[in-house]
C-alpha cells in the first residue's frame, strides 16, 4: 500500500520554477533519497511535502486522503531539519519531550515516551545532559529522537548529515537506516550525498530542474540510468556518442560495438559503460583501439585514461589486471556489450 502519492506536484518562485510536475508513488516503509545538485528542487519537493510551502499545482495524497491544503502540524509528520533546530537552553531529555509537552501529553505518558526514545537512539544515560555539550553525532540522535517523538506518520530528513565530518557520517548512516528498518517508518532523506543515497535508500529519486530523471532502487540507477543526466551525476561513467548502422548495430567512430544495438527508429544515441567495466587489452587483440594518455595509481587500482576518436574513455582496473602500458601507448579497448547501456535522451 501507497504511504505517499504526489500527483503533478509543482512549485513556482515568479517565473523561477522550482517543481515541475512532480509525480512519485512511495510506498510504506519505504527508505526514501531525494537525491540530486544543489538547486535541483529536492530540498523544495521536500518543503511541499511537510506542509512548509504550498504547491502552486498539483497534489498530495497520504494514504489515500488529501492533504494538499492541510497545515503541517496536522500532517503527524516528523521532521529533522540541516541545521538540527534543538533548543540550546534545554538537555536532551526536554528537547525530545517538547512535541509531547505542546500536544497535552501527561507527565507520565512523555516521561515513559522519552526513556524509549533515549533508548532507541543510544543516549540513555545523556537526558540530564545539555545540548550544547554533545558531540555532532550525539546531537543529531537528538534531533530524530525529538522527530520520532509523536510517533510520526512520516519521517523527513534534509540533509541531516551533511554537517559531520566523513566518518561519523558513515556512522550515522547505518545507524539512521538500522533505526528506519526497525520502526519500520516511511522515511524521505534529501541529500546531494551519492554515496549515502545509494548505500542508505530502497528508493533513489534523482532529480535536476526541478524534475524528477529516475527513480528506481539503488542498483537499477547505477546499472540502468534512464538518462545521460542520471549516468553522468551517479558515480562515473563514460559516455560515447554511438549511431546506428544498416541494422541497427551500434558503431563507435565507426567500429562495430558487438551485441549491442540502436533502438529501432534510432539513429544515433549515447552509450554509457562504467570505468570499471571497460576492458583494456593489446592492441592486436580489439577492433576498438586508442592511445594512453594518462594513468593514476589509487593503490588498491589504477585507473587508466584513453583516447579514441577525440573521446576520453576512462578505465578501472586492479593492479593485478592492468595491461602493462604507458602514457603514449596504443591500447585495446573492450565494451562488453552487458554493460553498456543505450542511452537516447
Amino acid at each position: 500500500m501507497s504511504a505517499l502519492t504526489l500527483e503533478g506536484v509543482a512549485k513556482r518562485f515568479g517565473s523561477l520554477v522550482a517543481v515541475d510536475n512532480v509525480s512519485l508513488t512511495v510506498l510504506k516503509g519505504t527508505f526514501v533519497c531525494l537525491l540530486g545538485p544543489s538547486g535541483c528542487g529536492k530540498t523544495t519537493l521536500l518543503r511541499l511535502i511537510a506542509g512548509l510551502e504550498a504547491p502552486s499545482a498539483g497534489r498530495i495524497l497520504l494514504d489515500g486522503t488529501d492533504v494538499t491544503g492541510l497545515p503541517t502540524h496536522r500532517r503527524d509528520f516528523g521532521m529533522v531539519f540541516q541545521s538540527l533546530a534543538l533548543f540550546p537552553h534545554l538537555n536532551v531529555r526536554d528537547n525530545i519531550a517538547y512535541p509531547l509537552r505542546i500536544r497535552g501529553a501527561a507527565k507520565t505518558e512523555w516521561e515513559s515516551r522519552v526513556g524509549e526514545l533515549l533508548e532507541l537512539v543510544h543516549l540513555q544515560d545523556h537526558g540530564e545532559r545539555p545540548v550544547s555539550r554533545l558531540s555532532g553525532g550525539q546531537r543529531q540522535r537528538v534531533a530524530i529522537a525529538r522527530a520520532l517523538a509523536v510517533s510520526p506518520r512520516l519521517f523527513l530528513l534534509d540533509e541531516p548529515l551533511s554537517a559531520l565530518d566523513a566518518k561519523l557520517r558513515e556512522a550515522m548512516q547505518v545507524e539512521l537506516r538500522q533505526l528506519q528498518q526497525k520502526l519500520g517508518i516511511t522515511t524521505i532523506v534529501v541529500t546531494h550525498d551519492q554515496r549515502e543515497a545509494m548505500t542508505m535508500a530502497d528508493l533513489v529519486v534523482v532529480m535536476g530542474n526541478g524534475r524528477i530523471h529516475q527513480a528506481a532502487a539503488p542498483v537499477d540507477i547505477y546499472r540502468k540510468p534512464a538518462n545521460a543526466f542520471v549516468a553522468d551525476f551517479i558515480g562515473s561513467t563514460n559516455l560515447l556518442d554511438i549511431a546506428a548502422d544498416g541494422s541497427g548495430r551500434a558503431l563507435f567512430d565507426g567500429v562495430p560495438l558487438p551485441g549491442v544495438t540502436l533502438p529501432a527508429g534510432v539513429g544515433r544515441a549515447r552509450l554509457s559503460i562504467r570505468p570499471e567495466d571497460v576492458r583494456l587489452t593489446a592492441p592486436e587483440t580489439a577492433a576498438l583501439t586508442g592511445r594512453v594518455t594518462f594513468l593514476r595509481d589509487l593503490g588498491g587500482t589504477v585507473e587508466t585514461f584513453v583516447e579514441a576518436a577525440d573521446t576520453t574513455i576512462v578505465a578501472v582496473s586492479t593492479r593485478r589486471e592492468r595491461v602493462r602500458a604507458a602514457a603514449g601507448d596504443p591500447i585495446g579497448i573492450q565494451l562488453p556489450a552487458e554493460a553498456c547501456v543505450v542511452l537516447t535522451r
